[in-house]
């Protein structure tokens, strides 16, 4: 199959899978990502400059900041891959997991691991100009579903995205990196349709923050477990059978 068949198949399969799954998915992702959203909107508010406090104890409050942003986010793309990698791909039945199921299942340990390795990569990477910084990303994007799906190591699972990804780079190329942009836009035009209507509010922000994480996180999840289960059986003839649609909740 020519390459641009290949990107279409699999984009109606990640069409079909999130039509399918919507109910279930966007749940989860608004128990997820709003009450993140919450948190992130705090942080952001908060006025640091208002408060009476010495330099050194601001600076220590901005690290904070900081620190419980990047920790927000983090646990909540988490939980979601790990999810989602399990409730395509469980074994139980074909219905959708329950959520407290779900929960029991994720190996947070490794994927917490696995989004910090990946986020320093690409960090490092970025410096150096955009073709690097595609490249790790493109390499390693397939580690979350991998540690979910294989239950390896974070190391393991970043070298084995790295292995499934090479022989088909412009194929994951040409499927994450147009959801990934194509994500960010609409993410900004929910963000900037919210601040429209409610401001640069308290409310504002954090409907802004946990809508954009509600829209965004569940189709590139579902692509990168998509991808992962595809390049599985395309190198092995064998991979982790999918749930294509939900039996009635």
């Amino acid at each position: 199959m020519s390459l641009p068949r290949r990107v279409f198949a699999l984009y109606r399969r990640i069409w079909q899978a999130y039509r399918a799954w919507s109910p279930e998915i966007l749940v989860l992702a608004l128990i997820i990502f709003l009450p993140l959203g919450l948190l992130d909107a705090l942080t952001v508010h908060v006025d640091l400059e208002a408060l009476d406090l010495t330099s050194g104890i601001k600076v220590a409050a901005v690290f904070l900041a900081v620190a419980v942003l990047t920790t927000t986010g983090l646990l909540g793309e988490i939980f979601f891959s790990g999810a989602i990698s399990v409730a395509l791909t469980h074994a139980d039945g074909d219905g959708p997991p329950p959520l407290r199921q779900i929960a029991r299942h994720i190996r947070y340990g490794q994927l917490v691991l696995v989004d910090l390795a990946f986020v320093v990569i690409v960090s490092v990477a970025l410096p150096f100009g955009g073709v690097p910084g595609v490249l790790a990303f493109v390499f390693l994007c397939l580690a979350g579903p991998v540690v979910e799906m294989e239950q390896r190591s974070a190391w393991g699972a970043l070298r084995r995205s790295a292995q499934l990804v090479r022989g088909s780079f412009w194929f994951v190329v040409w499927v994450v990196v147009p959801v990934e942009v194509a994500g960010d836009a609409v993410g900004r035009a929910i963000a900037d349709v919210v601040h429209s209507l409610l401001g640069e509010s308290f409310a504002g922000a954090w409907l802004a923050e946990g809508l954009s994480g509600v829209v965004l996180s569940p189709v590139f999840a579902i692509a990168a477990v998509l991808l992962t289960v595809e390049l599985v059986a395309r190198k092995e003839g064998a991979a982790s059978p999918l749930h294509a649609t939900p039996a009635p909740a």
